[in-house]
C-alpha cells in the first residue's frame, strides 16, 4: 500500500484519467496503494489477439480503484480476471421458453458476471476518457456492479458501511428508480443514465458514474440521491473540482 506506482503511471493517469486529475492529493496517494494491490491480485488477459498494455492496466485499475476510497473493503473480493476486448463485442445468451431454447446476441461495452470475470471494451474506455463528464464511464459501471453482489445479490443494494443507512437507502433509492422509469416513458432527457430503468442493478450503476462523472449536476438537481452515495462511497467529488489540474474548466461547471 506504501509502495510507489511504477515510473511514469502518475503522469499517465494525470493525462489519461479524469478523475486522477482533480482528485485531491491525499486521495492520490491513498488510491496509489490500492492500485498497487489490485494488481497484485487480478490478472488482464488481451481478446481477439489484443495485447495488454501497461497503459490499459493503470487506466482500467486507477478507476476500478477510485470506487474504494476512504472505504474498509476489500480489493475486489470473489474473482480475479478482467478480459478486455479492442472494442465493442457479442455476446450469446442462451434462455428457455418451455421446451424451446433460445440464443440471443447482443453488443456490448463491458459485463460483469456474478461471482465471475469482467470484461471490457478498450475502445469505450477510450471514449469515455476522451469524453469527461458525459456521464459514461464502462469501468466505473461494471466494477459498481462487482461492489453490488457483495451481498450475493445483484439488487442494487450493496453491502452499506453504516446499518443506519439502509433505511433512508431504501426510501432514496425506491423514489428516484421509480422518477426515472416515469421520466423514460416521457422520453425526457436527465442526469441519470436512461438504462438505469432496466432494473435496481442497472440503476446503482448508473448512478455510481453520475456521481463521479456528473457530480455537480447530480449533486444539484438530486440532492437526496447524491447523499446517498456520498455517504456510501465515502468521497465528496463535488468538491474535487476545485483541485484540478484544468482548474479553468471544472470551475466553470460548478458555477
Amino acid at each position: 500500500m506504501s509502495a510507489p506506482l511504477p515510473q511514469g503511471w502518475e503522469d499517465l493517469l494525470a493525462k489519461r484519467v479524469r478523475l486522477y486529475r482533480i482528485m485531491p492529493s491525499d486521495l492520490r496517494r491513498q488510491l496509489h496503494g490500492l492500485m498497487n494491490l489490485f494488481l497484485h491480485e487480478k490478472r488482464f488477459v488481451g481478446c481477439l489477439g489484443l495485447e495488454v498494455t501497461d497503459e490499459m492496466r493503470a487506466i482500467i485499475t486507477a478507476q476500478a480503484c477510485a470506487l474504494l476510497l476512504n472505504r474498509d473493503t476489500g480489493c475486489y473480493p470473489g474473482f480475479q480476471t478482467i478480459y478486455i476486448y479492442p472494442g465493442s463485442y457479442i455476446a450469446r445468451e442462451k434462455r428457455s421458453e418451455g421446451l424451446l431454447e433460445v440464443i440471443e446476441t447482443d453488443v456490448r461495452a463491458g459485463e460483469a458476471w456474478r461471482r465471475g470475470p469482467v470484461v471490457l471494451s478498450w475502445e469505450d474506455i477510450c471514449e469515455d476518457a476522451e469524453a469527461p463528464g458525459a456521464g459514461f464511464n464502462v469501468v466505473l459501471h461494471e466494477f459498481a456492479h462487482k461492489l453490488d453482489e457483495e451481498n450475493d445479490s445483484h439488487d442494487g443494494l450493496p453491502v452499506l458501511n453504516e446499518p443506519g443507512q439502509y433505511e433512508t437507502w431504501a426510501k432514496v433509492m425506491s423514489e428516484e428508480f421509480a422518477a426515472l422509469c416515469a421520466r423514460v416513458d416521457r422520453g425526457e432527457p436527465g442526469v441519470v443514465d436512461d438504462y438505469g430503468a432496466e432494473s435496481p442493478s442497472e440503476f446503482f450503476a448508473v448512478v455510481t458514474e453520475a456521481f463521479f462523472e456528473r457530480s455537480v449536476e447530480l449533486h444539484r438537481r438530486h440532492p437526496a440521491l447524491y447523499e446517498e452515495f456520498r455517504k456510501y462511497y465515502r468521497v465528496d467529488p463535488v468538491h474535487w473540482q476545485h483541485g484540478s489540474l484544468n482548474a479553468t474548466a471544472d470551475k466553470d461547471a460548478l458555477k
